[in-house]
């Protein structure tokens, strides 16, 4: 294999001359990472109280409507360009279709709202599956066990509606379904909402890394089963290359690959083959396994924020969701 240039050898040659010192290093750095560059996921919840904490995730908490507008403002002055929603609601209002994933006075139109209101510079990404709020804890319709797809496209097509009624700025599918970025872009420029983003879950995959998510959500305990026959099997790669091409012919304006940090990969593969802006999620198990080494001193807490955030940048990606933004951004400032 050929190089594209002829390195003079050593010792003319010296590359450690371009990291000698901190002004040089960062002169040169190829991968740049800043605050506009992350996402910040915020678990809400429809509880009387203002922060609970999650027990999975050290540092993460529950937050109420005001809470979560408190949160969007720390965001706009960290920098932070865009917040993450994703519900825990009450077990009384679930049930067999989700019926309070398309309740306009939701959970999450309240939040939407309220975070609109406190810092209307900051985007507003909504989650648009139905399990929170579904009592088996899937992201579809369950019939005689299994999940319908097209009955499914219509509960999703009408949340995504719900979220961008209330001022949701991003709507992101992360379902698997097939055909639901179609559905949903259908649904939003019938009325009149086609100025909202579509960012698609493309190439989401079946991991045991979403473990205390489903803790912080309230979804873990009714889940039954699991979701390997909608979401993607992780020893597959091109799969996910289809998958994406599908959702940007259907409308997606970008895409997201999930899991993050073992997934890197799949981020290579999409962002060099498609060209459109590609997201990855740092997901809770990757999240709670750094802390959980953090805590135990066997992992730099700063130097491995900052590491594994880059990692996200030199793969290719535009934007990372993480719930260590605001401190990767304190760190970055």
């Amino acid at each position: 294999m050929s190089t594209p240039f002829a390195p003079a050898a050593f010792p003319y040659a010296r590359p450690r001359r371009l990291r000698s010192a901190p002004w040089v290093r960062r002169l040169v750095a190829e991968t740049t990472l800043t605050p506009a560059d992350l996402v910040w996921p915020l678990i809400v919840h429809d509880g009387a109280e203002e922060r609970i904490p999650v027990a999975s995730m050290p540092g993460v908490f529950r937050l109420s409507p005001k809470a979560a507008a408190t949160a969007a403002v720390e965001a706009r002055d960290l920098g932070i360009p865009m917040v993450a929603l994703f519900p825990n609601v009450d077990a009384a209002i679930k049930d067999g279709v989700g019926t309070g994933a398309t309740d306009p006075d939701g959970l999450i139109p309240d939040c939407i709202k309220a975070i609109k209101d406190a810092a209307p510079e900051v985007g507003v990404m909504t989650d648009v599956a139905l399990d929170c709020f579904t009592d088996h804890g899937h992201d579809g319709v369950l019939e005689d066990g299994r999940i319908v797809n097209d009955a499914t496209l219509e509960r999703l097509a009408e949340q995504a509606f719900i979220h961008a009624h209330a001022g949701a700025d991003v709507v992101a599918p992360s379902d698997m379904m097939d055909g639901r970025v179609q559905a949903i872009r259908e649904a939003l420029e019938a009325n009149g909402l086609q100025d909202v983003l579509i960012l698609s879950y493309a190439a989401k995959y079946a991991s045991a890394f979403y473990g205390p998510y489903r803790d912080a959500v309230g979804s873990a305990k009714a889940l039954s089963g699991d979701k390997k026959t909608y979401q993607m099997d992780y020893a597959n790669s091109d799969e996910a290359l289809r998958e994406v091409a599908m959702d940007i012919a259907e409308g997606a304006d970008a895409v997201m690959v999930k899991p993050g940090m073992l997934y890197l990969d799949i981020v290579r593969r999409v962002s060099e083959t498609f060209r459109v802006p590609t997201f990855a999620y740092q997901v809770s198990g990757e999240y709670a396994m750094m802390r959980a080494a953090m805590a135990n001193g066997w992992l730099d807490e700063e130097r491995g924020i900052l590491e594994s955030l880059h990692a996200f940048k030199r793969a290719g990606c535009a934007g990372v969701l993480s719930y260590f933004a605001p401190q990767a951004a304190r760190l970055l400032a």
